[in-house]
């Protein structure tokens, strides 16, 4: 049955439409395994800001709340969602902007109050560090307490990493264009200041994490996250990218225990860590971006940012465009 013109036309818009919206959402749903990815239930969890894996709890990720929440981890299992232990940590001062966790090779917990609401007036910051636990269930912990500074002075950071093998503390300032990636002394003293120095730029980075054998470092912001070579102690050339998935208040990033998989997540109640290979970047992607936003970048319209979809859809779409020519062609 030859098909009118008109309901051929809109057959192909519907085509087209079909092309631009799900096709994303099935490349999407390969990058993102169900079985790794999942949701955070606890309500009381409602700005999860970084993420961590455990070592000794399989399936396990450490977050936290950004402010206004108060001394609080929280044990979220993957395979449920739940929340399986939350830690009150004592020991420490009234946090103020929590941002980043990060497990060292030591077996500790760091925990970043290290952002700035004030936008870099605050002249120190402070990490938190205790041991992670054994067990699993509410506990009271005691943490130590470092004070952090700068030595080009104070700045808003959302991102501290641990590197796996050295145990050597890292932090990524978040700023539009002059962000940068700092390190901290080879150990960290619970007397006087730590001072962190500028050892790369990174502009916009909202979380960072290691792979587990310390050769890489990815960085992510709210549209974008790049993998880096990491070589004497600092990101290499412009990394590679990665198809971090569209979550809006993109706020943390970590990687599985045994390299495979990046997890992504977000803020909000009832958010999803989203799950991606870690194999999964683009090495032909130019080296404009660098780690998180750029300035005068516009959000991707598609759920992962990667180049490659955004070709196939167009290329489907060209290919129902021509078909729609022939057809009005040959009605002609």
């Amino acid at each position: 049955m030859r098909m009118p013109l008109p309901s051929a036309a809109a057959a192909a818009l519907a085509v087209a439409t079909a092309a631009l919206v799900v096709l994303p959402g099935a490349a999407f749903a390969a990058e993102a395994p169900a079985a790794s990815s999942f949701t955070i239930s606890d309500p009381r969890i409602k700005e999860s800001s970084g993420l961590a894996a455990s070592r000794i709890h399989p399936g396990v990720y450490w977050t936290h709340n950004d402010s206004d929440d108060g001394p609080y981890v929280y044990a979220v299992d993957s395979a449920t969602g739940r929340t399986v232990a939350r830690l009150t940590l004592t020991g420490i001062g009234k946090p103020r902007d929590v941002e980043a966790i990060s497990l060292g090779p030591d077996g500790q917990l760091y925990v970043g109050d290290i952002g700035d609401n004030r936008n870099g007036t605050w002249d120190h910051v402070w990490i938190y560090r205790f041991p992670e636990p054994k067990q699993l269930a509410d506990a009271t912990v005691k943490a130590t307490q470092f004070t952090v500074r700068y030595a080009d002075g104070p700045r808003n950071a959302e991102a501290l990493m641990v590197h796996p093998v050295t145990g050597r503390v890292y932090i990524a300032s978040k700023d539009e264009s002059k962000g940068g990636v700092y390190e901290g002394p080879a150990e960290l003293s619970a007397d006087g200041s730590n001072v962190f120095r500028r050892v790369a730029d990174a502009p916009w980075v909202t979380d960072g994490a290691f792979s587990p054998d310390g050769n890489r470092l990815t960085l992510r912001g709210y549209f974008t996250a790049r993998t880096y070579p990491w070589k004497d102690g600092r990101p290499e050339g412009e990394g590679e990218r990665v198809d971090a998935p569209w979550q809006g208040q993109a706020e943390s990033v970590t990687y599985t225990p045994d390299g495979s998989t990046l997890m992504f997540g977000a803020e909000g109640e009832g958010s999803r860590v989203i799950a991606v290979p870690a194999s999964q970047a683009s090495p032909g992607a130019p080296a404009s971006p660098k780690p998180g936003s750029p300035s005068g970048a516009a959000p991707s319209p598609e759920p992962t940012g990667g180049f490659g979809k955004g070709a196939v859809v167009l290329a489907v779409g060209l290919a129902v465009v021509f078909v729609a020519k022939r057809l009005l062609r040959r009605r002609g």
